[in-house]
């Protein structure tokens, strides 16, 4: 009888991948709330502290699987350029869920996948399928929606959003090339340290002093964005990309609930259309991506 409950109730590996992508999600959702309540700070600041608590965790992980902190040498490029370009994509992040409606930036934020369709073509030579080309551009035109191009400084926001997608894609384009060259938890430190080392002296230099509060919530967004760091790693090695990525949008919902619950900032129509239209999207390429798969 308790052979046949476990058989009953034995989770595949597609559904822990499932749920450990929506805790991701959620984990990344929540570190960009408690970003948004520690307030007026510098980017540079709310990345320090994120990072800092990532780098703490990810050492526990390295050294309990005694392996290199700093990765092999003949790796070396890969990973400064995957840590420079996260590190840019983090600040540009950070500084759009300050400005503007956190449900908005986090959508810019997950355009991502997109673009790194663009620079896997540009860089790893693979070669970017004709409907994907125009699934990346009606994606685009749904960002237009959420932006709503004007003149304003409220816009300048909209584009360093958008700008967190296009450093991020770049950054994701490099921890493809490294693959299975490094453990994730290698990654995760060096960035995790590359962006500590190199914001200090801007931290130095635009320090603002913080309240016990603040402090309290940025260590918590570090919390949090290291469940979502570990979760999206760990789904992943349970199903494969193709098969479970499209929950991770689920970020959207979770961030929405939040913008509304609890900052009162309820998107406009036209934010809600373009969350329409770039979600279609996604849902259309990643429904043909598995389709052509069975195919072949």
């Amino acid at each position: 009888m308790l052979d046949f409950l476990k058989e009953r109730y034995k989770m595949s590996n597609t559904l822990k991948g499932i749920l450990l992508l929506l805790i991701s999600a959620f984990g990344f959702s929540m570190m960009a709330a408690f970003i948004k309540l520690s307030g007026n700070l510098p980017s540079i600041q709310k990345t320090f502290f994120r990072n800092f608590i990532s780098a703490i965790i990810a050492f526990i992980f390295v050294i309990y699987n005694r392996e290199r902190l700093f990765g092999k040498k003949e790796n070396q490029i890969h990973l400064i350029l995957r840590s420079s370009f996260g590190t840019l994509g983090i600040i540009a992040y950070f500084y759009a869920i300050d400005q503007l409606v956190l449900s908005d930036a986090d959508m810019l934020n997950k355009l991502s996948p997109f673009l790194l369709i663009v620079f896997s073509s540009l860089f790893l030579k693979e070669k970017a399928r004709p409907f994907q080309i125009i699934t990346i551009i009606i994606a685009f035109l749904g960002s237009l929606f959420i932006i709503k191009p004007s003149f304003s400084v409220e816009t300048t926001a909209y584009l360093i959003g958008l700008m967190s997608s296009v450093f991020s894609a770049i950054a994701y384009t490099f921890l493809r090339i490294l693959g299975e060259k490094e453990k994730y938890y290698t990654i995760v430190f060096y960035f995790s340290f590359f962006s500590i080392i190199i914001l200090t002296p801007f931290l130095i230099i635009f320090y603002k002093p913080m309240t016990l509060k603040q402090l309290t919530f940025l260590l918590l967004a570090g919390v949090f964005a290291t469940l979502g760091q570990f979760g999206i790693t760990l789904a992943y090695k349970f199903a494969p990309a193709k098969n479970i990525s499209i929950f991770f949008y689920s970020t959207v919902l979770y961030s929405t609930i939040i913008s509304i619950v609890l900052f009162k900032e309820i998107p406009g129509i036209f934010s809600f259309i373009g969350y329409v239209i770039i979600l279609s999207s996604f849902i259309y390429m990643f429904m043909r991506g598995r389709n052509e798969f069975k195919v072949n």
